[in-house]
C-alpha cells in the first residue's frame, strides 16, 4: 500500500525555502558596496557599518527568536519577518544618506533575517521531528548558509544591467511573495495536522517536560563554564572569516584584482554548493568523530586557505582559484554541527539555547570583520592584511577546539532540574 509523505517533511520544505531566501536577502549587500560606493562617494568603510549592524543584529536575534515563536508561532513570528525584509529592501531602493543605509540594511533586514535563522530550523526540528533529526538539522543549516551565495550570480547581473537599486526592489518582492508559502503551509504543531512528530510512538509514554529556560538564564548558566568561552571564540573567529569577510568582501576583492564583479560572484555561488555537501558531511561525521577533532582541522585549513587567498586572486579564474573554491566551499559552515554537538554534550538540556548565545558571537566577529576589513582596504588598497590576519585568527581557533575538552560519560557541565519524584514513589537505589 503506498502512502502519502509524512506532513513533517512538507514543513521542513517550506522551512528550507524560507531559510534559503534569507539568506539570499543577507547576501545582497556584499554585491552592491561596489556600485553604491561609486555613485554616492562613500568609502567601503563607510557603507561596511550597515553591513556590521546587520551582521550583529542577526546574531543577537538568535536567542530570542526561539522565545516569540513558542509564544506567539511560527508563522506569525516567520511573517513579521518576511515583511521586514520587504520594507528594508524596498527602503534601500532610495536611500540618499548613510544612515538610510544603516536603518534599511541593517536595522530592518538584520533583524528579520535574524528571526529566520538558526532558531527557526532548530524549532521546527523539535516540533515536527523525532527520527532523523541530525539530518534534517543538517539540510536546514546548509539552507541557511548557502542560500547567502547561490543567489549571489542574479544579484550581481540584476546590479550590472540594470543598476544596484533594481536588485533591492527584487528581493522586497520575493520576500512577499514566500509570505504565502509560510502562511498557507508552515504549519505549528503536528497535533495542527491530526499526526505525531515524524519517527514518535504512538504508545510512547511522554518524558518529563523539558525544564522552561530562557536567553538569559541560560546565558549565566553557560559563562561559568571555560567550554562555553572557548567554543564562542572559535565561532566568533569562523564568523568573522565566513560571513564577515568572505561573503562581504570576497567580491569587492576579486575585483580588486581585475576579475569582473559577474565572475567573482559565481565563484561564491560555486562555494555555497559545495557548502551543502560539506555540511551535510560534517553531520555525519559528527556522529562517528570527535567534536572537537573536527573543529581542528577545519579551523586549521580554512586558515591555510585564506593565508593563501592573496596569491590566488588574478582577473581570470586559475586551478589555484578551483582549488580554494572546492575546499573553501566544503568547509564554509561544516563547524554547525559540532559546534552544536559539544553543546549539547557540555550543557545537556540547556545545549540548544547556548548555542543560540555561541551563535550571536560567530555573527558579533562577522561584524567586526565587516568592517575591519573594509577600514584595511581603504588604508592599504587591498585587502591582503584582513585576509592573512583572519587566517591567524583561524589557526588560533583550531588551538580553543581542543582547549574545550571532552565531559566525560555525556554528563552535561550544565544539568537541567530533576523531575519532581511522586510522594508515594520508592526512592532510587543508590548505585
Amino acid at each position: 500500500m503506498r502512502t502519502r509523505p509524512h506532513p513533517a517533511w512538507g514543513v521542513a520544505a517550506v522551512t528550507f525555502a524560507t531559510l534559503l531566501a534569507a539568506g539570499a536577502f543577507r547576501s545582497v549587500p556584499g554585491t552592491l558596496m561596489e556600485p553604491i560606493s561609486a555613485e554616492f562617494g562613500w568609502s567601503i568603510a563607510s557603507i561596511s557599518v550597515a553591513v556590521s549592524v546587520n551582521l550583529v543584529l542577526y546574531g543577537l536575534i538568535a536567542p530570542f527568536a526561539a522565545a516569540l515563536m513558542g509564544r506567539f508561532g511560527v508563522q506569525r513570528v516567520v511573517t513579521v519577518a518576511l515583511l521586514l525584509v520587504a520594507a528594508g529592501g524596498a527602503g534601500s531602493a532610495f536611500v540618499q544618506d548613510r544612515w538610510q543605509l544603516v536603518a534599511t540594511w541593517g536595522v530592518l533586514v538584520g533583524v528579520g533575517t535574524g528571526s529566520m535563522a538558526m532558531s527557526l530550523a532548530a524549532t521546527v526540528v523539535g516540533r515536527w521531528f523525532t527520527a532523523r533529526r541530525g539530518l534534517v538539522t543538517g539540510l536546514l543549516a546548509a539552507a541557511a548558509s548557502a542560500g547567502q551565495l547561490v543567489f549571489l550570480p542574479l544579484v550581481a547581473h540584476l546590479a550590472q544591467a540594470h543598476g544596484w537599486r533594481v536588485p533591492s526592489l527584487v528581493i522586497a518582492a520575493v520576500a512577499l511573495a514566500v509570505v504565502p508559502l509560510v502562511v498557507l503551509f508552515l504549519h505549528e504543531r503536528p497535533a495542527d495536522r491530526g499526526v505525531l512528530a515524524y519517527g514518535a510512538v504512538p504508545d510512547a509514554a511522554p518524558g518529563p517536560a523539558a525544564p522552561r529556560l530562557t536567553a538569559f538564564s541560560a546565558l549565566r548558566l553557560a559563562v561559568r563554564h571555560r567550554a562555553f568561552w572557548f567554543l564562542a571564540a572559535g565561532f566568533a573567529i569562523c564568523g568573522a572569516s565566513t560571513n564577515g569577510l568572505i561573503g562581504t568582501h570576497f567580491v569587492s576583492a576579486a575585483h580588486d584584482h581585475g576579475m569582473p564583479a559577474t565572475t567573482a560572484a559565481s565563484l561564491l555561488a560555486l562555494v555555497g554548493l559545495f557548502d551543502v555537501a560539506g555540511t551535510i558531511a560534517s553531520g555525519w561525521l559528527t556522529d562517528r568523530v570527535d567534536a572537537r577533532f573536527l573543529l581542528v582541522g577545519y579551523y586549521a585549513l580554512r586558515g591555510v586557505s585564506l593565508l593563501l587567498l592573496p596569491s590566488v586572486l588574478s582577473p581570470g579564474v586559475q586551478p589555484a582559484t578551483w582549488v580554494f573554491v572546492v575546499f573553501y566551499g566544503l568547509d564554509w559552515i561544516a563547524t554547525v554541527p559540532p559546534t552544536i554537538a559539544l553543546c549539547r554534550q557540555h550543557f545537556g538540556d540547556a545545549g540548544a539555547v547556548v548555542f543560540g548565545w555561541v551563535f550571536a558571537s560567530h555573527q558579533l566577529g562577522a561584524a567586526l570583520a565587516a568592517f575591519v576589513a573594509g577600514a584595511v582596504r581603504d588604508a592599504t588598497g587591498d585587502y591582503a592584511g584582513a585576509f592573512w590576519g583572519a587566517g591567524v585568527l583561524c589557526l588560533a581557533a583550531a588551538v580553543f577546539s581542543v582547549l574545550v575538552g571532552r565531559r566525560g560519560g555525556g554528563t552535561p557541565a550544565v544539568a537541567p532540574p530533576a523531575p519532581a519524584r511522586a510522594p508515594d514513589s520508592p526512592a532510587p537505589v543508590p548505585r
